[in-house]
């Protein structure tokens, strides 16, 4: 059961159904190859669309992370210099008129740095290092209030939260439970009702990845789930992207160089376009076995979908500044670190700033 047609009209939203079916062939190519069709079709018209008011990221905190989930099948196949690579987690502010007309601000992956620590996966990866090390292993360069105050935003402006996917995510210091009050006090956070589900019930397979209690004690109205794709006004939308996980989803925008897509599908432009990989290993991976992208695979709920959801991604954002590569920016893109000499990265992202926000 979808959020009723009335509740999203009220809200200013509409269902995205360019997707719908696209993925009910039996064979996986057929659904490839349909959904890449329906993906550049949304891009034409979105491409017609108006740009949003204002896009931003932030980098917040950076985090080692194991190779052989980054490039899930590269690692086994050609081998890594390093174990570990580094994501650099980011924070995205976007404005934009709804379907209504009225101003919304959306705020994407806000991550709450001490309570993600409780994750099971981060809490064993930390118990193998001296918490003096920490600093230098686990850099933060912003806070999500600090991010905030830098746009002029104040956290009564903020309309919705969301994230590609909740691995690792407690939402209640944004959204309040029993005996906390909420920094965003009127936010509602936007999430596919698959990946709520998810949360609430997990099996072993994601439970290394969820942060115990991230969600306990949120008031239902301020939770609004969603089926399929949303299209939250002209020039933004959540695409149902799974694989990563059953319910993940990739937040699409129209800005000045583009469509920008951001999920955790892939980890940054060498997952997108690896037979342009500087990465020796991921380069000759892609040729010699003729994938179009490289799986973040800490979980792999559904990798056929996972693919086929990364596909959709750089089919529907076109080329970036880097023609060569693919504008998804990530919401963890994998970069470079100095404790790991050599290791490259074909094309950065970094923070982007786009249009400038409606302070109120």
């Amino acid at each position: 059961m979808t959020a009723p047609d009335s509740t999203l009209a009220l809200a200013g939203m509409k269902p995205l159904t360019d997707f719908d079916g696209a993925r009910a062939a039996n064979a996986p190519t057929e659904r490839l190859k349909e959904v890449r069709r329906r993906a550049l079709a949304l891009r034409e018209r979105m491409m017609a669309e108006p740009e949003v008011l204002f896009y931003r990221s932030f980098n917040l905190i950076r985090a080692p992370y194991p190779t052989y989930y980054a490039f899930s099948g590269v690692f086994a196949d050609k081998g890594f210099k390093f174990p570990l690579v580094h994501l650099l987690n980011r924070l995205f502010v976007v404005q934009y008129r709804d379907h209504s007309g009225q101003v919304k601000t959306l705020v994407m992956s806000p991550t709450d740095h001490d309570a993600n620590r409780e994750t099971p996966f981060f809490k064993r990866l930390a118990s193998r290092v001296p918490e003096v090390f920490a600093p230098l292993l686990a850099p933060v360069f912003n806070t999500v209030e600090g991010a905030l105050a830098a746009c002029g935003i104040r956290p009564d402006q903020v309309d919705y939260i969301s994230y590609d996917h909740l691995h690792t995510q407690d939402v209640r210091r944004w959204l309040g439970s029993a005996n906390r009050p909420a920094y965003f006090p009127k936010a509602k956070l936007l999430v596919h009702r698959q990946e709520w589900a998810s949360t609430r019930a997990l099996l072993p397979i994601q439970a290394d990845w969820y942060c115990p209690g991230g969600i306990d004690g949120i008031a239902p109205d301020r939770v609004l789930p969603f089926d399929g794709s949303l299209s939250l006004g002209p020039g933004v939308a959540l695409i149902h992207t799974p694989g990563h996980t059953e319910g993940n989803h990739s937040l699409a925008v129209r800005v000045p160089d583009g469509i920008r897509v951001t999920s955790e599908n892939g980890v940054g432009a060498d997952a997108y376009e690896p037979k342009h990989s500087r990465i020796n290993a991921v380069r000759r991976h892609a040729l010699s076995t003729g994938v179009e992208v490289i799986l973040n695979g800490n979980t792999l709920e559904g990798s056929n979908d996972q693919y086929i959801s990364m596909v959709l991604e750089k089919t529907l954002a076109g080329p970036s500044a880097h023609p060569d590569y693919p504008n998804c920016a990530t919401s963890s893109e994998r970069t470079p670190f100095w404790l790991f000499p050599g290791d490259v990265a074909s094309h950065l992202f970094g923070e982007a700033n786009f249009g400038s926000p409606l302070k109120g």
